[in-house]
């Protein structure tokens, strides 16, 4: 009787860093996985859900500095699977959302590797939700559009028509767009958008070390300079920015901004640094006694 051959992928978007935005599908598959290939975006909290004896490999691309180019993952996720293991590919956002995992489906189907597609909560949304900022708003747009901030340079000619989204979108989200702000503020203005749009970025959005930098078109450049705001960041331009002054729940839990070292035992320090973690402060488990029954 021939083996059932298990080897199969999940491609998992992990959400855009809270880790109480990874879907319950997202956590079973890491559970199950013997192998878990992890990006840079996917919080390393979701490893702690994996078997103690699951393999774990970090393949993120961090501000150029990649550990794997793109064809070495998608050969590695290959390997993986013609090993008979279960693979999660865990992807920060989702997986189809710029996430470049549909270059890796179309590499598994060339493969004849089966595979399944776990939606993630994506930054486009929930970034943007945490700054304060709803993408549609009656009052203020009736569209919006998700836009690459970094085409492949490869590219003999943008694909991005900033002569219709610049006026014809309302609410304009942009992703790994940092190093080229001021590219996209220039053709934005050229064709069209009103300098005085406000934009917001919105660095490391819905984790406890969340940083926005908000302004407009003519301004936001010198703005995030002055902030020394970095990537990973979501950029948001439109009317609806302005309602962050009204709506930042997020950042005004009482305890945003703050790190608090726990240092109770490891048994009772998770308990507490997620009552902390609810109030808005980064948490540092640090364990400096222990509890154990007496030696009579």
């Amino acid at each position: 009787m021939a083996k059932v051959k298990k080897g199969k992928v999940f491609l998992v978007g992990s959400g855009p860093g809270d880790p109480g935005l990874l879907t319950l599908k997202a956590k079973e598959c890491i559970e199950k996985a013997d192998v878990v290939i992890y990006d840079y975006l996917a919080n390393v909290v979701f490893l702690d859900y994996a078997k103690k004896d699951a393999e774990r490999i970090y393949v993120g691309k961090e501000g150029g500095r990649h550990t794997l180019g793109q064809n070495e993952i998608n050969r590695l996720i290959v390997e993986k699977a013609r090993e008979d293991l279960r693979v999660v590919r865990l992807k920060g956002g989702d997986p189809f959302i710029f996430g470049r995992g549909g270059e890796e489906a179309e590499e598994l189907v060339d493969n004849n590797i089966p595979f399944e597609i776990v939606p993630g909560v994506t930054a486009a949304t929930a970034v943007p939700t945490y700054a304060g900022i709803p993408l549609t708003h009656r009052e203020h747009t009736a569209s919006v559009a998700f836009v690459t901030g970094h085409e492949d340079p490869t590219k003999e000619e943008s694909k991005v028509h900033w002569d219709r989204i610049a006026t014809g979108i309302g609410t304009l989200v942009f992703f790994m767009g940092m190093k080229n702000l001021q590219n996209i503020v220039d053709n934005l203005v050229s064709h069209g958008r009103d300098p005085r749009t406000p934009v917001a970025l919105i660095q490391w959005g819905t984790r406890t070390d969340q940083r926005v930098v908000t302004g407009t078109l003519t301004d936001i450049v010198p703005k995030v300079r002055e902030a020394k705001l970095g990537p990973p960041a979501i950029i948001v331009v439109g009317e609806v920015v302005r309602l962050r002054q009204k709506l930042n729940w997020y950042e005004s839990k009482p305890l945003f901004g703050k790190r608090v070292v726990v240092t109770r035992s490891r048994g009772q320090a998770s308990a507490f640094a997620e009552m902390l973690i609810d109030r808005g402060a980064t948490t540092i488990e640090f364990p400096t006694i222990d509890v154990v029954p007496p030696a009579t």
